[in-house]
């Protein structure tokens, strides 16, 4: 039976990692894309609420809606897919999505709407910008596709993967990493249009932190490619008991 794959970005439907992991996996695999019409990086996990998206068609078959990453997979598995997918994948990025990333990433929330589907998802980010080695990027990166469809987990599992550009791969150049942190992000940029208004660019992302051998910084800096599982719940388990006492005594003394 032919394996079927949803694709998704966030760079936009003429990405170059789009394209070439779109022609990888499709060697194998039936593989549907759906896309954002402009690049939305640093979409995060937002949906389009509060206006209608459109549908059209790229001279490649893409099908290009004018939202978010998250947008285009929840469209298309909530409305158009004719098959039930074995696997959600968004990328290439043009980009890490290392540490901190994570979060403002529109790669990584393309595969996370599929995960909250219930389906094995994962994002690939290049680490490194304009798409250097793209083609052994892209087969590689189709590779772990491969390897992950024919041994899935036994529950659902969400990989945030990042691959170094190099002349050559191997499936077991990888390490499975933590997310590393970064110090806080540069100061915004303001500016001036031509017309007197003030203007505002987000600052660069901080300095990298914690670069444990553990982390995903650390093992791409290395030359391997970075696996991290996600998990999505946020609570902090730890700190239930604590914020508990805390509160019910910030409460209890404020009654007496």
């Amino acid at each position: 039976m032919t394996t079927k794959i949803l694709l998704a970005n966030d760079d936009g439907y003429y990405a170059l990692g789009l394209e070439k992991l779109y022609e990888e996996l499709s060697k194998w695999a039936e593989v549907v894309v759906f896309t954002p019409e402009t690049n939305h990086s640093g979409a995060s996990n937002s949906l389009s609420i509060n206006r209608p998206l459109s549908l059209k068609k790229s001279s490649k078959g893409f099908n290009i809606i004018n939202g978010t990453p998250s947008d285009c997979v929840h469209v298309a598995l909530t409305n158009f897919l004719d098959f039930v997918p074995d696997i959600v994948v968004s990328g290439i990025n043009n980009g890490a999505n290392l540490g901190e990333d994570t979060l403002y990433s529109g790669t990584v929330a393309a595969a996370t709407e599929g995960y909250l589907f219930g389906y094995q998802s994962i994002a690939f980010s290049l680490t490194h910008y304009n798409w250097p080695q793209i083609d052994e990027v892209a087969n590689i990166a189709s590779e772990f596709v491969k390897l992950i469809v024919a041994n899935p987990t036994e529950t659902k599992t969400l990989l945030s993967i990042n691959i170094p550009p190099k002349e050559s791969y191997s499936l077991k150049d990888f390490r499975v990493t933590r997310l590393g942190r970064r110090h806080q992000s540069q100061p915004v940029e303001r500016t001036k249009s031509p017309f007197g208004q003030d203007l505002f660019w987000i600052g660069a992302s901080g300095e990298i932190m914690d670069f444990g051998e553990d982390t995903d910084f650390y093992a791409v800096d290395n030359g391997f490619i970075s696996v991290t599982p996600i998990q999505l719940d946020m609570t902090h388990y730890k700190k239930l008991e604590s914020t508990k006492a805390w509160l019910e005594g910030q409460v209890n003394s404020k009654v007496e």
